[in-house]
């Protein structure tokens, strides 16, 4: 098995536990490599990989299973590298809440024996693919969210949108979320939108902070093509793509469709997302 490794290199308490992951890989005979950046943490934490071969994360080699070392957001990160590949992604989990991930960093042996027997399941993820008008943007996809954001300034954006061709409402407040059902736990659940099962066919409209009572969150399917043209007192907006950032003249549009591919996730094999809501939301305590 080859395993590209992904990690969060700001986690030097928690080098320990990586160097005893990256043993367990190299004892069962796994071919390990490391994002270059990465790679260079491990260096100068000391535990011994300068004979792993590194790799630049814009050319990712071809593996059977990428690896994610940190919490949601270094998922993300890996899920973005990945792009349209289709390579399994497990998380380790060393954040503080590891929503996406599979295991505990301390689950390490475990988890390496699990993935050599093909003891463990792939989801297949709704992603969401963006453009802006004319704006270039290197990674136009998301496995969470997109989201309308103000930009340094405290103006009411008002959001005009639409769903396939097919007008919806002016939203006005400070944001409107696109989210998958993957992401219905994360912005979209901080604003009040609803959790949705990951194997659900739809996104959520969210908005933020609306001016109006009568705008609440919407499910709709994943089929609808949703355009949304900002305009603002202030010159721009901030467009959110999975937490990275990029500045929209006012006046232009947004369009969020459904991506051509999906992110597959890795899940311990009996794992539900019912077990997920109980065990890290705490859902029902």
């Amino acid at each position: 098995m080859k395993i590209a490794i992904f990690g969060n290199e700001y986690q030097p308490q928690h080098a320990q536990g990586i160097s005893r992951l990256l043993w367990a890989l190299q004892k069962n005979g796994v071919e390990t490599m490391i994002e270059i950046k990465f790679h260079s943490f491990l260096v100068e934490e000391g535990l011994g990989v300068e004979e792993l071969p590194a790799f630049d994360a814009g050319s990712m080699p071809q593996v059977d299973m990428a690896m994610s070392l940190g919490g949601d957001g270094t998922f993300l990160t890996t899920v973005m590298w990945v792009g349209n590949r289709q390579t399994p992604i497990v998380g380790i989990n060393t954040g503080h809440l590891g929503y996406l991930t599979a295991y505990r960093l301390d689950e390490a042996e475990t988890a390496v024996a699990q993935l050599l027997a093909g003891d463990y399941s792939v989801e297949a993820r709704t992603m969401l693919e963006v453009k802006c008008d004319d704006l270039e943007i290197r990674h136009p996809y998301a496995l969470n969210e997109i989201a309308i954001l103000r930009h340094d300034t405290s103006a009411m954006l008002k959001m005009r949108t639409s769903l396939s061709d097919i007008e919806l409402t002016t939203y006005q407040g400070d944001g409107l979320i696109v989210s998958t059902p993957t992401g219905s736990t994360a912005y979209n659940l901080s604003a009040g939108g609803p959790i949705i099962s990951p194997a659900a066919q739809c996104v959520v409209l969210s908005p933020l902070s609306p001016h109006s009572l009568t705008m609440r969150p919407l499910v709709v399917p994943d089929e609808a093509v949703v355009s949304i043209t900002t305009h603002s007192r202030a010159a721009s907006y901030q467009m959110s793509i999975d937490g990275e950032v990029h500045v929209c003249p006012e006046g232009t549009t947004v369009t969020v469709r459904k991506a051509p591919f999906q992110a597959m996730v890795v899940q311990p094999r009996g794992r539900h997302f019912a077990m997920a809501l109980r065990e890290k939301l705490l859902w029902g305590t």
